[in-house]
């Protein structure tokens, strides 16, 4: 079994952000395997899938991203999961646009929702897959640019990165990391 964590922010106005890659990433896998009951649990939206043979919990934590350790540490509870069955879906400032890479483990490096899930869970050992949103531009402050919906050209994008973002989450689940790095980073 496997969790896959999606962050972002709940609510309306947030929808479809540079921020909220991993609950877009979270959504199409949920609609490609046929996900179409979500469920309130451990302060996150929840829906079981199977890929690979393997059933999956897809998990929208519902506070705003620096409290998403919270859910995702009720939810491993809940579930059994360890942290090698964990994958978290982010957003990543030092990865470009049109790029998604795979890892296990790491730093933060200021991204606050995986700040909280490692401080929650007490390690940073778990899957990852980060979804490259770039630098804001010029002077733009990056809370803002994170936060700001894009533009048609950069929304279009966004939109195919999540997408092939889903696709790794289901490689990592059918053939493991080193495989989908060689695929994907």
């Amino acid at each position: 079994m496997y969790l896959v964590v999606g962050l972002g922010n709940p609510g309306q106005e947030y929808e479809h952000t540079r921020h909220n890659a991993g609950f877009d990433a979270v959504d199409i896998l949920a609609e490609r395997h046929g996900g179409r009951y979500w469920k309130s649990e451990c302060g996150a939206v929840t829906c079981k899938i199977v890929v690979a043979d393997d059933d999956v919990v897809l998990a929208k934590p519902q506070g705003f991203m620096n409290t998403s350790g919270g859910p995702v540490k009720h939810l491993c509870g809940a579930y059994g999961i360890s942290p090698e069955q964990l994958i978290v879906v982010h957003d990543d400032l030092d990865i470009d646009p049109d790029r998604i890479r795979a890892k296990l483990g790491g730093g933060s490096a200021g991204h606050n929702g995986l700040k909280s899930i490692a401080d929650k869970l007490g390690t940073r050992d778990w899957l990852r897959v980060r979804v490259g949103i770039g630098r804001p531009p010029g002077r733009m402050d990056a809370a803002d640019y994170v936060l700001a919906r894009p533009r048609k050209e950069d929304a279009e994008q966004l939109a195919v990165s999540c997408a092939v973002a889903a696709d790794a989450v289901e490689s990592l689940i059918a053939r493991g990391l080193e495989p989908t790095q060689q695929q994907f980073n």
